[in-house]
């Protein structure tokens, strides 16, 4: 059937919606549509807790809501982390909680400020409230706090740091973040993004949940998609003064997270063999990975220093970026390549299993040999 016509002007969006690149998700597949090993989107290689998985069988009946508040799940988070449940609030992934930050405190003619190379989320959820991103420059990849303060302005609403950060890996040590939060005025909210937390030595936290706890203008965001491998069930948490959690509250969808992922998220946090585990394995892989590159001396690849499930690899030899990632694809893996996030020369690959990390790492020698 035809479209109809008419000289009536159509629904238009605003301007900055149209403004927004939507996100790109990691790929599975390779271009001809054949399925690869999936080392694109930070997904635990482990799996799934055999505990979290039983608990989907036993969640509530699908036909009932679930419980708007996620009560016994805030509370068993709040009880892990010392936290007061009632400064916890529930979110369909961290995602839906960055979004809802910025909606809550900036609009039209505000600035939200993020480190570049920092998640492609903040761009978005900047624009998807009318406010304008503004990008500080970087320190090696990673965050330069004082580039990023010499930004802040009498227009500054928000301040998005990952930390660890996506996709770079790297991270700012407790007394850095501390210091980044005592130079901002107090009308900013300060997001820390810890998506990649529990990968990080409980010897070098940041000191988040601390400002968070003492601070009116701090939320710290987690999410339930990394170590504890529930991504498919997209449920995050935040935490910060009662004011932003009411605010967040007022904002985000009544139910939303399912009764399944409270079930599976509940049973995921008793499951601590399973954290241990897949934090281990991560630690060990991720060292050998890098060792294994490094030994490949001048051919121009340079893992950059990680604090999270991947590592984000530099090509500034004859090998490219493009033509690693085609000729992992050829051996059957797909990693993630970055040229919309201004990193063409760079490649991160999630920490996989031990087999497919050696296998990645020998066809990278392979091909950065070949290449001269």
């Amino acid at each position: 059937m035809s479209e109809p016509t008419t000289s009536k002007p159509a629904p238009a969006p605003k301007p900055w919606i149209e403004a927004i690149h939507a996100y790109v998700p990691g790929k599975s597949a390779g271009a001809d549509g054949k399925p690869l090993i999936k080392l694109s989107a930070n997904e635990n290689p482990l799996g799934t807790s055999a505990t979290a998985l039983a608990a989907r069988g036993d969640a509530q009946a699908p036909a009932l809501y679930p419980d708007p508040d996620s009560k016994a799940l805030r509370e068993a988070i709040a009880a892990r982390h010392a936290l007061d449940p009632a400064r916890v609030v529930m979110g369909t992934g961290s995602d839906e909680l960055l979004n809802l930050a910025a909606q809550g405190y900036a609009g039209v003619g505000d600035e939200v400020i993020y480190v570049r190379y920092g998640f492609a989320v903040y761009d978005i959820a900047a624009r998807r409230c009318g406010a304008t991103p503004v990008v500080a420059p970087d320190a090696d990849y990673g965050t330069d706090v004082d580039a990023l303060l010499a930004l802040v302005s009498a227009k500054t609403r928000v301040v998005f740091l990952a930390n660890p950060n996506n996709p770079t890996g790297s991270y700012l040590p407790k007394g850095e973040i501390a210091r980044l939060h005592a130079a901002l005025p107090s009308d900013v909210l300060l997001v820390i993004d810890q998506a990649y937390g529990e990968y990080v030595p409980a010897e070098d936290e940041d000191g988040a949940f601390a400002l968070a706890a003492s601070h009116a203008n701090v939320l710290v965001t987690r999410t339930f998609s990394k170590i504890f491998g529930l991504a498919g069930e997209r449920i995050g948490w935040a935490t910060g003064a009662p004011a932003i959690i009411a605010t967040l509250n007022r904002i985000r969808g009544p139910f939303n997270v399912s009764a399944t992922g409270q079930a599976m998220a509940l049973a995921a946090l008793g499951d601590t063999e399973f954290l241990t585990r897949s934090h281990e394995h991560n630690l060990v892989e991720r060292a050998r990975f890098v060792a294994k590159l490094d030994a490949l001396g001048n051919h121009g690849l340079r893992p950059l220093p990680s604090q999270a499930n991947f590592v984000l690899v530099l090509f500034n030899g004859a090998l490219t970026a493009e033509a690693a990632y085609e000729g992992l694809a050829e051996r059957g893996y797909i990693v993630r390549w970055l040229p919309g996030q201004g990193l063409p020369q760079a490649l991160r690959f999630t920490i996989g299993k031990r087999a497919d990390m050696d296998a990645m790492a020998d066809a990278l020698a392979e091909m950065a040999q070949a290449a001269g």
